[in-house]
């Protein structure tokens, strides 16, 4: 009995303890910081899939970039893909768009984003990470040299995904907030 007892007080001090820290909440100067390093991100990701797209870039860098690109996204995370030819939307785990995004049958591809911006503050999660949504507009461009040309404008919204994480430096323990990308949603494409 008194070990149920002991069991159960260690328990409920276990998720008072959980629950308290998940309950944190973000310094508004904490969360700028987080908002320019979660935009940050994105506009790398726009620079990452520039690069991976254009057809000039050699094959051995475009597999480097989209290394890179990966770290930016948090598992399982997948990128939709829209056409002005059907009203279905593709959905591509992360590795497998940029491999897609690679064999596009086009010479040239052109691919910019641009009006990024916070659609959707910061709001908790029960286990204490914090869920905020970018959009974007993505303008794409591709020609071929035998005349076939594409070109849309596509609306997404990128899930961003902060959680506060500890590394050990030096010896310490210390504690810092990271931003992942997730789920890239196609809103619309238009002309």
């Amino acid at each position: 009995m008194k070990i149920s007892v002991i069991y159960i007080c260690l328990l409920f001090i276990g998720f008072a303890s959980f629950s308290a820290r998940a309950q944190e909440d973000i310094s508004p100067e904490r969360k700028l910081a987080i908002d320019s390093l979660a935009l940050e991100k994105v506009r790398d990701l726009s620079k990452y899939i520039s690069i991976i797209g254009n057809k000039d870039t050699p094959f051995s860098e475009a597999n480097r970039v989209i290394d890179r690109a990966e770290e930016l996204f948090a598992a399982g995370a997948e990128i939709g893909v829209s056409s002005l030819t059907t009203n279905e939307i593709t959905y591509y785990q992360v590795r497998g768009y940029f491999e897609h995004l690679m064999a596009l049958n086009y010479d040239k591809v052109s691919i910019k984003w641009y009006d990024i911006q916070y659609i959707s503050d910061l709001e908790q999660q029960p286990d204490g990470t914090f869920v905020g949504v970018i959009t974007i507009y993505q303008r794409f461009e591709g020609t071929s040299d035998d005349g076939l040309e594409y070109k849309d404008t596509t609306k997404k919204d990128i899930t961003v995904f902060v959680q506060k994480k500890e590394t050990q430096i030096g010896g310490r323990i210390i504690d810092f907030w990271d931003v992942l990308l997730g789920d890239i949603r196609v809103a619309e494409t238009t002309t």
